[in-house]
């Protein structure tokens, strides 16, 4: 146990976080998503039962935002209705701006783009959450000493 740390950052979940660099990028999905096979070789972590704003809020809590890039978190666009924001993708941002800026906004991919981008990231983060399009990148940023 660790004081002031979220019990949903696991070891598996903190050693990953801690060994992003600058750019480097999480996929945070819900449970529909096909996180293991796009991770492919990368590391998928299983948040099973535990919801997206809960696992947002916990990592979050302790990943920095890269400020150098103009969209440092990317959602994917829903079918059909690509500007619309889904529920979770509105109490996703919410969350983003209490933890980072107030005048955060999303990038958005559409789905196919999002699956290819996906496979890049440095870890997926699969949570339990039954949400459609609970889907996300979020890019690490700097902690200037």
């Amino acid at each position: 146990m660790l004081k002031n740390i979220d019990p949903i950052l696991s070891p598996r979940l903190l050693e990953a976080l801690r060994a992003m660099g600058h750019g480097d990028e999480v996929c945070l999905v819900d449970a529909n998503f096909p996180a293991e096979s796009v991770g492919g070789a990368r590391p998928v972590i299983r948040l099973d039962g535990i919801s997206m704003n809960q696992a947002a809020n916990a990592i979050f809590s302790v990943l920095p935002l890269d400020t150098f890039v103009e969209q440092p978190m990317l959602r994917m666009e829903m079918v059909g209705n690509p500007q619309e924001l889904a529920p979770v993708q509105v109490e996703v941002l919410a969350l983003a701006r209490q933890h980072y800026d107030p005048a955060l906004n999303f990038g958005s991919l559409e789905r196919f783009a999002f699956y290819e981008a996906a496979r890049k990231a440095f870890v997926v983060v699969a949570t339990g959450d039954r949400r459609g399009y609970g889907c996300f990148l979020i890019k690490k940023g700097v902690i200037f000493g």
